[in-house]
């Protein structure tokens, strides 16, 4: 048993105590404590791990949008560049076709020329036969007979003078 004097003013306080049940409360009260404490580290840990989960979580999100737009940036530009991919190999195609058509326009014409030429000698050594043959005269009454022959390349002309 313990005996111990406080004054607080005009008043004297006698505080007797039994030492053992002060212990025994004491070192209760440290328990109660320590309870306490290891209860409330537990909840800390658990609301750690728990906001810890959660940052990752928005952290993960987070990510996976910026990942989503970022995929949606790059689909749209592949399908910009093959926009415009397309179109120059629309133009390339059609300047590609003018040329051909205005080359074959070219060797047609230069054809075409190249066959009248022939045609118009021919025709002019015709004439000239005709001129000739109408001043001859008529006392052999000989038959002309004419063939022609038109090759991609050459126009033939054959003249047979036949005696009857």
């Amino acid at each position: 048993m313990r005996v111990r004097f406080c004054t607080k003013g005009n008043l004297i306080l006698v505080i007797i105590e039994d030492v053992e049940e002060s212990i025994e409360w004491k070192t209760l009260q440290k328990k109660k404590q320590q309870k306490i404490k290891e209860k409330l580290r537990i909840r800390t840990k658990a609301a750690v791990k728990i906001q810890a989960w959660w940052r990752g979580t928005l952290v993960r999100r987070t990510l996976l949008h910026a990942a989503l737009r970022a995929w949606i940036i790059q689909c749209w530009w592949r399908m910009t560049l093959s926009r415009v991919l397309e179109k120059k190999r629309q133009a390339a195609l059609i300047a590609y076709a003018t040329r051909e058509r205005a080359v074959i326009k070219l060797q047609s014409l230069v054809r075409m020329w190249r066959v009248r030429w022939r045609y118009c000698q021919v025709l002019n050594a015709i004439y000239i036969i005709q001129g000739h043959w109408q001043c001859h005269n008529c006392q052999t009454c000989a038959l002309l007979r004419g063939h022609c022959v038109v090759t991609a390349t050459h126009l033939q002309f054959h003249i047979e003078i036949i005696n009857s």
